[in-house]
């Protein structure tokens, strides 16, 4: 199924604008978590979490106040709809005394609207440190198996702009966690064990739509070996436009249902899902193939070939 027939769009030409836009894109996120931070979920940070639904719709600030005279401090926000809150405190103790005493607070303070507390979730400081520590070697590991993979299947030069492309796609879903969720608090992202699974799954999309851009490149780099790369490389882009739009298309488009009928829990898995494939195809496009180009125009050497 092709939605182009021979398209001719220039990404080449357009590349060094590819550049600025990505370098802006990640300076800007960079800054963010730099100045503003992460806004990490109980996985990562530790401490205590309850969630409480209500049956009516309720004040947060009459459910602050009440639970802060109560002598529960932390965090308290609305949870995904009016009945609902999360509560995250750094309380320290037994949870049946934390549940027992925001469960007396809330029968006296807000007996016309009954609850049910739904879930306690406790992390302590070093299993949190331990978890991020885990996470991050599971990042480290996927990019180096990536790095070993490419090299063997074409070449270093096109395996180092593979991982270049993934950490930028991962940097840029990062930085808008910061600023959306911190910088301009227009959602509550969070960042867990289940973002993590979500960078993990934009790394292993990004780079296989990359390797359908790489195979492409090197059959016509086979077939038409007198011909300028930049050239090759532009054909070879346009050749798998098609199949890009349509994979990423039909990808974005059950993502998207995701994330608007998801609830809270997992928005955040969502949402790095939703934007990890918009900017994948994007650096496949406009990052992965670009790099490999001007390294080669750099070097002015032979691009190897293996398959």
């Amino acid at each position: 199924m092709r939605i182009f027939e021979k398209p001719t769009i220039d990404f080449l030409g357009k590349r060094k604008f590819a550049y600025v836009f990505s370098v802006a894109l990640i300076l800007l996120g960079f800054s963010s978590m730099v100045f503003k931070g992460l806004n990490y979920g109980i996985d990562f940070k530790g401490g205590t979490e309850i969630e409480i639904k209500f049956e009516s719709p309720i004040d947060i600030g009459e459910v602050r106040g009440a639970l802060g005279a109560g002598g529960v401090s932390g965090s308290i926000k609305e949870y995904g709809s009016p009945q609902e809150i999360i509560i995250r405190t750094d309380f320290e103790g037994d949870l049946n005394t934390l549940q027992n005493l925001i469960t007396n607070v809330l029968n006296e303070k807000m007996e016309g609207n009954p609850h049910e507390i739904r879930r306690i979730d406790a992390v302590g400081p070093s299993i949190a440190d331990d978890l991020k520590w885990a996470a991050l070697q599971a990042l480290i590991g996927a990019l180096i198996a990536i790095l070993i993979y490419v090299g063997i299947r074409f070449e270093i030069k096109f395996a180092t702009a593979g991982v270049i492309a993934i950490f930028h796609d991962v940097l840029i879903v990062l930085g808008l966690f910061s600023l959306l969720g911190g910088v301009f608090n227009m959602m509550p992202l969070e960042v867990d064990q289940s973002t993590i699974a979500a960078f993990l799954t934009i790394a292993g999309y990004s780079i296989t739509d990359t390797v359908v851009v790489y195979d492409r490149i090197r059959e016509n780099l086979a077939l038409r070996k007198n011909e300028p790369y930049e050239k090759i490389f532009n054909d070879s882009l346009n050749e798998t436009l098609s199949r890009t739009i349509i994979t990423s298309g039909t990808t974005l488009l059950t993502v998207l249902v995701l994330f608007i009928l998801a609830g809270p829990a997992i928005r955040g898995f969502a949402f790095a899902i939703l934007i990890g494939i918009l900017i994948g195809t994007y650096s496949s496009l406009f990052v992965a193939a670009p790099i490999v180009l001007d390294w080669q125009l750099k070097t002015k050497g032979k691009l190897k070939l293996r398959g």
